[in-house]
């Protein structure tokens, strides 16, 4: 049997990647194409109670490399329980965020360096690469504005613009290291055209028939 392919959505706060993805899945679904949607941290029980803790507004103590590690553990958990079956059942795997977002808030922003994190990523990681990752390229700026200010409730959220802006600098300087993996979409038009431009860079990558 195939693999299934992994593709990976990822940008700054408030760039649309929920949206995106929901969209997209529509319209596999009404085409027949079999595929999940699953995110990071969580897509599993264990990974979402840490998703919890990581999230959480009350724990502002948490140091920068308490926080990367929890990363890496959630998605060791979330590769072994849910996207490695599927993959191996030849299924499309939708995946809201993966180590491209460590590397770019705990490796670049928070300074944790990228040798760090591809090393504490290292096991989890293995032969679970993604094919394509899809960089919903929007500032935080323009993102925060779009969604009308920062979530109180989520910790990632409430750090600040210049901590996203350091974010975005380093999703632009993974997009310059891997391009032929990450591929950034325009979203300056509407959803619409941002789901139509993801939409043909699958179907141009022969992801999708």
């Amino acid at each position: 049997m195939k693999r299934g392919a992994f593709i990976t959505f990822e940008g700054c706060e408030g760039s649309g990647k929920s949206t995106q993805i929901r969209l997209l899945s529509e319209r596999l679904k009404r085409e027949g194409i079999s595929h999940i949607v699953t995110r990071e941290p969580g897509g599993s029980d264990i990974a979402e109670q840490i998703r919890a803790i990581i999230l959480s507004g009350k724990n502002t103590a948490m140091c920068d490399e308490c926080e990367a590690l929890l990363y890496a553990a959630a998605r060791a958990q979330h590769l072994r329980e849910r996207v490695q079956p599927e993959l191996e059942r030849g299924t499309l795997v939708l995946c809201d965020r993966f180590v491209d977002s460590s590397l770019a808030y705990q490796g670049y922003a928070r300074g944790l360096g990228m040798k760090f994190i591809e090393e504490i990523n290292a096991f989890a990681l293995r032969d679970f690469r993604p094919d394509l990752t899809l960089f919903l390229n929007i500032s935080p700026k323009s993102a925060f504005e779009r969604k009308h200010g920062a979530d109180e409730n989520d910790r990632m959220e409430q750090l600040g613009l210049n901590f996203h802006s350091r974010v975005y600098e380093g999703y632009l300087k993974l997009a310059e290291s891997y391009p032929e993996r990450i591929v950034k979409v325009d979203c300056s038009g509407t959803k619409w055209d941002t789901a139509g431009n993801i939409y043909d860079i699958l179907k141009n990558r022969k992801i999708i028939n």
